[in-house]
């Protein structure tokens, strides 16, 4: 019999989340640590089948003057159907199909409640799911409906990094390769860190970034945060590339599990003239390697049929270092009450108006 109950052991938490493939740092205990130091309310979810965890879902709310909501990001994560421990549970749940449908059943009648009880006006669920038929099916019987924005990263790009440094080399465009090679030439020095104090010098470049690039930047308190969450067990790094003594570009990246996530970055000028950034993360996916991490995650790109999208020269970067791209489900929202609808229209509008 399928149950929800709250999880307040990190260890059991971690010991389910990590065990999964490719398992995500939004639901680590680190990501629900760091909400908290913002001043969210968190709750920590287990599913469990006959007192085996079998899910888990890191559920934040969110207080917006549209209307306050809860967000599972890139969650609810579910065992896969090789890690099932007992002949019960193969009896049981027929497909992976089956057991993600009731999993997730069980959790939405939870999720209805708990929003209620909060005084939310919808629930968000941005998956981190693979874009099928079948996944979007289990979201429309359960009532669901796609949202009208994305919070996160729904077209990523992803790179297999278990093979050795030379093959990694060899499979990437010809352009990108020539261009880490030139790096190491005119001697680009890449600074790692994995000091809290060092963001100032990160956020002064992310700044003109965001100004050069015309989007809003987080603020230095939240990424400080952020970095406190993942510092204390060391799964969380700044690079700096600096030339002639001048820094040029910087880029945060997450590790955990095993992967590798290109987070945030900034760069003061065209990287056609200086490569600082192109040998910035080969160095940062040799790091990654060297943490055992078998897939470096570029994390988001434009989709390919926006080719107005602002994230274009961006996703030609990091398509030059190899990879394939994977589409997960687009965020599904379940409406709760008629507020809903106000959230609704003004982020169909923002969409419009943006044009992506």
């Amino acid at each position: 019999m399928l149950s929800i109950k709250p999880i307040q052991n990190t260890t059991q938490w971690e010991d389910f989340i990590l065990s999964q493939n490719e398992p995500p740092f939004l639901q680590s205990w680190h990501w629900g640590e760091f909400h908290q130091s913002l001043g969210d309310k968190i709750f920590r979810l287990g599913i469990f089948d006959n007192g085996e965890i079998i899910g888990a879902a890191l559920v934040i709310r969110v207080l917006a003057r549209r209307g306050t909501f809860l967000f599972l990001p890139y969650g609810p994560v579910i065992v896969q159907s090789s890690k099932l421990k007992t002949q019960n549970h193969n009896s049981k749940f027929k497909t992976f199909l089956n057991l993600k449908f009731d999993v997730l059943k069980i959790l939405t009648n939870y999720l209805k409640n708990l929003a209620e009880k909060e005084k939310c006006c919808f629930v968000r669920v941005s998956l981190n799911w693979e874009k099928s038929g079948e996944n979007i099916k289990i979201f429309k019987d359960l009532k669901f409906r796609e949202a009208p924005i994305h919070l996160k990263p729904e077209t990523t790009w992803l790179l297999d990094i278990a093979p050795d440094e030379e093959e990694i080399l060899k499979e990437m465009r010809k352009t990108t390769r020539n261009l880490i090679r030139r790096g190491y030439r005119e001697n680009i020095q890449i600074v790692k860190s994995e000091r809290v104090e060092d963001l100032d010098e990160f956020y002064k470049i992310y700044q003109k970034t965001s100004e050069r690039q015309n989007f809003v930047p987080f603020s230095k308190e939240y990424l400080k945060k952020e970095f406190n969450a993942f510092a204390g067990e060391k799964k969380i790094a700044l690079f700096f590339a600096k030339h002639k003594g001048e820094l040029l570009s910087a880029a945060l990246f997450i590790f955990y599990g095993n992967q590798g996530f290109y987070h945030h970055s900034a760069s003061l000028r065209d990287n056609s003239k200086i490569p600082t950034s192109y040998l910035l993360l080969w160095e940062a996916i040799k790091e990654a390697k060297k943490r055992n991490c078998k897939i470096f995650n570029f994390w988001g790109i434009a989709p390919p049929d926006k080719s107005k999208h602002p994230w274009q020269g961006l996703t030609l970067f990091k398509k030059g270092f190899g990879g394939y791209q994977k589409d997960l489900v687009r965020a599904q929202d379940l409406p709760i009450n008629s507020c809903y609808w106000l959230n609704w229209a003004i982020e169909t509008f923002r969409r419009i108006k943006r044009g992506y």
